[in-house]
């Protein structure tokens, strides 16, 4: 059987060229050369330099432009610095339109910088809206740039739709694919050009590398982001890759508890009298649960609330929890809680919060791999902090 049509959990393991260079190694080799030498004038070597291809890279390049079922992909340093390179493809002066509720760091990377440097406007619209999608889009308009589910919120978009419009009006797409990973979402299968991760996150898994990559449809595309990455040389470091392909091994049977234990809380969290509200769209009663039914393999590990509580209550919940470590990411194999006003999404104004429904009683959960149970009864602690009782006191 061929490495692309095994399923996702022998892919994991064995896709891409991961040959390497160390007689019977079972895993590639960690090549940290920055340069390589050519045998001859005439004989160029498959590696010149670092920053343009390395070896290690190359195997964890290969490894999840499969999984996405791409013509190759590009690791970048950061998550961010994927992002950035996706916008190296925009002329100046260009118009891009973002789904509503994005990420804070993309959001400050085109409102605050990008407008300045490179011209660059947004027009911020929910991709649900096909009416509102088609009015904002101007002659100017080179990128749609889609997140689903969105941070911290989980709104999902339905990518099939505003693909299809970006084609008929020759305009690239890209998703922020992160909070699902390959093994949850693919994509380019809807017709997407371009596909982003932060490699921090899911790939990764364990909370021990700074890293994102871009994953091209294309040959074209692919081409481009590859010459884009050598010019500005934001690249990832060999042992980076090392430890994202790593965690790539094990990425379908972390994803499997960590959706499976998500599923649990947020059914748990459902049912509390002390919740407000639960954003988790692998929940029956969510409003894009058949949405993510059909477009998504599980309702994913990231579950956010919003806390019957004010700022005082969120923060007496939080610290009573032992489990679940308040940090500024998510993914990792250990359960996170984040507050998504103060750090996510803090360079924002309060404002533009209150338009993306992030709020100080707003909480979101990134399931780790321990046992359900024990998560919830971590949660109960915090619950228990926030009693109406304790608020008498």
């Amino acid at each position: 059987m061929s490495q692309d049509k095994a399923n996702f959990s022998t892919q994991v393991i064995h896709a891409g060229d991961q040959s390497s260079y160390a007689d019977n190694a079972i895993f590639p080799a960690i090549v940290t050369a920055s340069s390589f030498i050519q045998r001859s004038l005439d004989e160029p070597s498959e590696y010149a330099y670092s920053r343009v291809s390395n070896p290690t890279r190359h195997a964890y390049e290969s490894c999840i432009a499969q999984l996405e079922g791409g013509s190759g992909a590009v690791a970048c340093a950061s998550g961010m610095a994927a992002t950035s390179t996706v916008f190296e493809l925009l002329k100046k002066d260009a118009h891009v339109i973002v789904m509503a509720g994005v990420y804070g760091g993309t959001f400050r990377l085109l409102n605050d910088y990008r407008s300045r440097t490179s011209g660059v406007t947004v027009s911020y619209v929910d991709l649900n809206d096909l009416e509102a999608l088609a009015a904002s889009r101007t002659d100017k308009t080179q990128l749609i740039w889609i997140e689903t589910p969105t941070n911290p919120i989980l709104q999902l978009v339905d990518i099939a739709p505003v693909a299809a419009f970006a084609r008929e009006q020759g305009i690239l797409t890209c998703v922020d694919n992160t909070f699902c990973s390959p093994w949850n979402q693919r994509p380019l299968e809807h017709g997407i050009d371009l596909v982003m991760h932060s490699a921090s996150k899911y790939i990764g898994g364990h909370s021990d590398l700074i890293g994102g990559v871009v994953v091209a449809a294309s040959e074209d595309l692919l081409k481009r982001l590859r010459n884009i990455s050598m010019a500005i040389g934001a690249v990832q470091g060999p042992f980076d890759c090392y430890l994202a392909l790593r965690g790539l091994k094990t990425l379908d049977v972390r994803m499997e508890r960590q959706c499976s234990n998500a599923l649990s809380v947020a059914q748990f969290l459902s049912q509390h009298p002390q919740v407000e509200a639960v954003f988790y769209p692998g929940l029956a009663n969510h409003p894009q649960y058949a949405l993510g039914q059909r477009q998504m393999r599980s309702g994913g590990a990231v579950v956010s609330l919003r806390l019957k509580a004010d700022r005082a209550g969120t923060a007496r919940f939080i610290e009573q929890l032992s489990i679940f470590v308040l940090a500024d990411s998510l993914g990792g194999v250990e359960s996170m809680i984040n507050h998504s006003y103060s750090m996510s999404h803090c360079s924002l104004s309060h404002e533009q919060k209150a338009a993306f429904g992030i709020t100080e009683n707003l909480l979101r959960l990134s399931i780790g791999i321990e046992h359900a149970d024990d998560l919830i009864a971590d949660l109960q602690r915090g619950f228990a902090a926030v009693s109406p009782e304790k608020a008498g006191q």
